[in-house]
């Protein structure tokens, strides 16, 4: 009877739960992109907030919803599972959505329309606790799908599967692919919609879109592989500090098969996939699996006696921070495209016709085309091409691929540095240098070479370090995987904040000069800020191949259902893909 159920749970999941996940990530990212991108034009131009006050509501939102994922994976690998956490969070995100859009549409939850010659009426209290409430609920919601979706979807696949454990990588390409395509319309069939036709509609269609997403991913309950969550992950982890603190005092292990704590039945439901076993890295955790006379080895206290496999746990986590670290700089360098990019846009010729002109926020478009276009080339051309000479299913380790990243962003950077100069010098040429509202008779797509490998780098270094979290992570914490990946574009964004504010600080001259001015970027000397940005992340790359090449690979045992039992099949050190 227990073959039977198991071989019904193994008839869960694979590709043909591909669609339903896939639809929802389109439908999903359709309702966030084109719910935030043009978010600044609503607060200012609806709701009458000052320019100050918006940037300063939309950061706050901003960085509240890059710190809920870690809520967000907290709950789902101790609480509710997965499919659970992302529908439940995707309706909470829903209402906020509604809220909103119903405040666009009825007049009395938003100030009057602005009259000619007269000031406009600011946003009363209600209705600013309306919009207040609504960010905040979507800032909520956000925090359970990021770190869910992916490896809900990645979960589908069977690691001790050989014929699924080699399709997870095309997840991750295909599902990045997916989020690409729909940004790529939120940014420009959304914003138009918004701009042109109104913000009833223009909310609207991303709220409906949000609708169509939970149907769908709901709708496919019954095919997905639902893996049960296994309690608090940040409790045993904490355990295993302090377990480790009060040992502190006691003699290193020399025989670590004999005198280090394993309870399997203990470790059973955080080990499905197979178990940590010992490395002989970060050893000073291994005293917390000293077994001492006071221990109870039968059943353990956790706070003073931790199994080796918990231990590991810890130190894989550990272990990934330095590459976590790597992929900072990659999120300072692309921030600079929605910001100073936009600015060299605004001052270029941008017209395909002589009636339309391309906006220069839509610029970013360029990004997601080559980003799409790499993952296809990846996955079709590279990948093959890579397996002939390497033998891996995957062509390249993940690791490579965040290094091939890398250097597309170096590359990035020191492009949009040669173009400014090249700018500047057409703009002195024709005396308007100290013409800053002037459009330059330059074509605006000297910037494609720019936008075009900042889109490559993404392509390979993020899904790289998707990949790279979701197979390093403990099994336990799949969830919290992808919101490391969030935090690290947090991180990345507040660092780009922090170098911008230290650059214009401290390259101001006594004449008023500035490496970035307030008023006109011909005057400045904005290819300095390319290049120390490109300077740093050649550091970067420095120092994330020294972290690549002495980086250790979580240690684990993998099991294997065999006649219908299960047995230890050796130690395999999971750098696979």
């Amino acid at each position: 009877m227990n073959l039977g159920i198991m071989k019904r749970k193994r008839k869960q999941g694979g590709i043909v739960t591909m669609p339903f996940i896939f639809a929802n990530e389109v439908c999903e990212k359709l309702a966030v992109v084109g719910f935030s991108t043009n978010m600044i034009s609503y607060l200012t131009g609806q709701i009458h907030l000052p320019m100050t006050k918006a940037a300063n509501t939309l950061t706050n939102f901003g960085g509240t919803a890059a710190l809920t994922p870690l809520l967000g994976a907290f709950v789902s690998d101790a609480f509710a599972g997965r499919f659970w956490t992302i529908t439940i969070a995707s309706i909470i995100y829903q209402i906020g959505m509604i809220t909103l859009t119903t405040s666009a549409v009825m007049p009395s939850l938003r100030p009057p329309p602005c009259k000619s010659n007269q000031v406009c009426e600011a946003a009363d209290s209600g209705q600013l606790a309306i919009l207040y409430i609504s960010l905040l609920l979507t800032a909520v919601g956000s925090g359970g799908i990021r770190p869910c979706c992916v490896s809900f979807g990645a979960d589908q696949f069977d690691e001790n599967d050989p014929k699924q454990k080699t399709t997870t990588w095309k997840f991750f390409n295909w599902y990045y692919f997916c989020m690409g395509a729909s940004i790529m319309v939120a940014n420009t069939v959304i914003v138009y919609i918004q701009d042109n036709v109104g913000w009833g509609w223009g909310l609207g269609v991303p709220t409906i879109a949000m609708a169509l997403s939970i149907i769908g991913f709901v709708f496919g309950y019954p095919l997905y592989r639902k893996l049960d969550p296994a309690g608090s992950p940040f409790t045993r982890l904490l355990q295993v500090c302090v377990a480790a603190w009060k040992k502190r005092k006691l003699a290193k292990v020399c025989d670590a098969a004999k005198m280090l704590y394993e309870n399997e039945n203990l470790d059973a439901a955080i080990s499905l996939g197979g178990k940590l076993v010992h490395s002989e890295t970060i050893k000073f955790l291994d005293k917390a699996t000293i077994i001492t006379p006071e221990d109870d080895h039968k059943s353990p206290n956790p706070w003073n006696l931790s199994t080796v496999h918990r231990v590991e746990e810890l130190k894989s986590l550990i272990r990934m921070g330095p590459i976590w670290a790597a992929g900072i700089l990659l999120i300072t360098a692309a921030a600079q495209q929605n910001t100073f990019s936009i600015q060299q846009a605004r001052s270029m010729n941008r017209h395909l016709t002589k009636c339309f002109q391309i906006p220069p926020a839509s610029m970013t478009v360029f990004t997601y085309l080559s980003m799409l276009i790499t993952i296809v080339f990846y996955d079709r051309v590279f990948v093959p091409i890579m397996r002939r000479f390497t033998g891996l299913e995957r062509g390249i380790t993940f690791l490579t691929r965040i290094g091939i990243g890398l250097v597309m962003s170096v590359l990035a950077t020191l492009a949009g540095g040669l173009i400014e100069v090249r700018r500047k010098n057409v703009a002195a040429a024709h005396g308007l240098m100290d013409k800053p509202h002037d459009i330059i008779p330059i074509s605006v797509f000297w910037l494609m070479p720019m936008y075009s490998l900042h889109g490559i780098a993404e392509a390979f270094t993020s899904i790289g370090h998707l990949e790279f979290f979701y197979d390093q992570a403990p099994e336990s914490m799949r969830s919290t995987a992808p919101a490391l990946f969030w935090l690290s574009i947090s991180a990345g964004s507040y660092t780009s904040t922090l170098l911008i504010t230290l650059v214009h600080k401290y390259s101001a001259g006594k004449d008023g000069s500035n490496w970035l001015p307030d008023d006109n970027l011909n005057r400045g000397k904005l290819e300095y800020l390319y290049w120390l940005i490109t300077l740093l992340q050649i550091f970067n790359f420095v120092y994330y191949i020294i972290c690549a090449k002495f980086y250790t690979f979580k240690p684990l045992q993998i099991r294997k259902l065999e006649d219908g039992g299960r047995r230890d099949d050796g130690v395999e050190m999971t750098g696979h893909v």
